[in-house]
């Protein structure tokens, strides 16, 4: 590189930045390699790639050096006539091929985003059961499509799209360098001065580059600076939005003394059945509680403040998924449920889940009954201890579960409804008929002379709620910005994270929750 410098000078750098779309494609393949091995990438370059390449750039350059007057479309020119067809399909499907490798890393980075909560809430399907790195986004995959067609009708010139492309690459690249320092010093544990020195020599050449490219800002180059600000802005203002959201249910939560000040029934009417309130707070109960009972004085005989999280592992195995506590004392019939999901494992809240959560309680029951430690009366300073539940060993199962399907089983289990409430199942059931197809289960506790009176009566309470039927409560909140606010929060929570949060989707729809079993409680954060 010093002697390509010293012998064209200045417009040898100029003519770097027309030169980066011969490596867009590697980089794209490497962006892509989630669906592939290392050493497939590997076989394939070394036996394939290489020997094509060397081929048919010795046979461009051979042509060229006796043809000079071809060199504007000198790669079509050296193609002889009878194949010029079949390899003009050729070429274009290998265009398709790079775009898919660009499209694919697009799905992977807001996946990852979205676990991490950078991102709103997008539809994410799987598309391969074997092979974990494929996904595809619609939403996304809209947004790329008219992105492209409206880069197209307005460049009208594969010189400006090269030069977009060439900047949003390189930028890509020197990004991926700083982080793979960050990777060198915390997760390799290696000494800071080779992770300086890596950065220093991999960072200073792809600077090189970046910084003749950036010539060409005024000659198409702008456009992926403006894509990245539009989409950084998004980002930023949605995990701006729910992190505020988040310190507002932390601030406001309800302490635990005016719970237990409120006696066993929580000063409402214990109605029958399981209510699953929805909560980001792995401690405390949320002001959604209290709010949803000063509006309505009414609620579930069992409480289970359900708290879902993303762990940054792909999956989770189901002995460690569910994390169980108990809010108050035992006769207020509350718990506490973490379940945590890997970014590639699939949220459903079916009929499996609540079954998994339920059979998840029981043994924490038996859990606390057994633990030697535990007191029998209740003490505030062991609030927030959880345990975790194994849901796959079926030993010490403290209930049996037995398929659903008599008519005597379901006329007992609808008798505790309303004909109502029975007519609107009904009518649901035939609207949607997967619902109706579920696999329906029944508990019950089996006859133990050692299980304890209480432990007995705690585990068939839990079992004649669930047979009452489970209630998924979610917060529907607006977060308005306070009239004393900056006017740049102002805009970011009232105008832009308000149309994010309207335009993606809900979070019922994101955990497949059935809108039969939903109640949604709005409520207003002034942030």
């Amino acid at each position: 590189m010093v002697k390509f410098f010293r012998k064209t000078g200045k417009d040898g750098w100029i003519a770097l930045g027309g030169i980066l779309l011969s490596m867009t494609g590697s980089e794209a393949m490497f962006a892509d390699l989630g669906h592939f091995t290392s050493a497939s990438v590997r076989v394939a370059f070394v036996t394939v790639i290489y020997p094509c390449l060397i081929l048919q750039y010795m046979g461009h350059a051979a042509f060229l050096s006796k043809n000079t007057f071809h060199m504007p479309t000198g790669f079509y020119d050296t193609i002889p006539e009878p194949v010029f067809w079949p390899v003009f399909v050729v070429a274009t499907l290998a265009a398709v091929v790079g775009s898919q490798a660009v499209i694919s890393a697009t799905f992977s980075i807001v996946k990852q985003c979205h676990a991490l909560g950078c991102f709103p809430r997008v539809k994410v399907v799987h598309t391969s059961r074997w092979i974990y790195g494929q996904i595809y986004i619609p939403e996304i995959n809209w947004i790329l499509m008219v992105l492209c067609v409206a880069v197209t009708v307005a460049f009208r010139d594969t010189t400006l799209i090269g030069n977009a492309y060439g900047i949003a690459c390189m930028t890509v690249m020197l990004v991926t360098t700083f982080l793979m320092a960050l990777i060198v010093i915390f997760v390799w544990q290696r000494n800071i001065v080779f992770a300086l020195f890596f950065l220093v020599f991999f960072g200073s050449i792809e600077a090189v580059y970046l910084s003749s490219s950036l010539m060409k800002v005024p000659q198409g180059g702008w456009v992926p600076l403006v894509l990245a600000f539009i989409f950084m802005s998004v980002m930023y203002i949605w995990h701006y939005g729910l992190r505020r959201k988040y310190q507002f249910d932390l601030q406001n939560k309800v302490s635990m003394r005016s719970i237990l000040s409120l006696g066993p029934s929580l000063g409402i009417v214990r109605v029958p059945g399981i209510g699953l309130i929805y909560t980001e707070l792995v401690t405390g109960v949320p002001s959604i509680f209290s709010h949803f009972v000063t509006n309505l004085p009414a609620f579930h005989e069992v409480l289970v403040f359900l708290c879902v999280k993303s762990v940054p592992v792909p999956y989770v195995s189901p002995d460690e998924r569910y994390l169980v506590g108990r809010i108050g004392p035992k006769e207020y019939r509350m718990y506490r449920c973490i379940v945590r999901y890997g970014y590639k494992d699939v949220q459903r809240d079916d009929d499996n889940f609540e079954n998994m959560l339920v059979m998840s309680i029981a043994k924490f029951i038996m859990m606390e009954a057994e633990d030697a430690s535990s007191s029998a009366s209740y003490d505030i300073a062991n609030e927030g201890r959880m345990a975790v539940i194994t849901t796959t060993d079926d030993a010490g199962t403290p209930l049996a579960m037995r398929d659903f399907n008599g008519i005597a089983d379901s006329l007992t289990t609808r008798s505790s409804k309303s004909e109502s409430l029975r007519s609107l199942q009904s009518s649901y059931e035939q609207e949607y008929p997967s619902v109706s197809r579920r696999r329906r289960v029944r508990f019950e506790v089996p006859e133990d002379d050692d299980m304890g009176q209480q432990v007995k009566d705690e585990l068939m309470a839990l079992v004649e709620a669930k047979h009452a039927g489970v209630a998924y409560i979610m917060g529907h909140s607006y977060i308005k910005a306070r009239r004393s606010s900056s006017f740049l929060k102002k805009f970011a929570i009232d105008v832009g994270y308000s149309f994010l949060r309207k335009n993606c989707r809900g979070p019922s729809v994101t955990l497949h929750i059935p809108h039969i079993s939903l109640i949604e409680v709005g409520m207003i954060y002034y942030v």
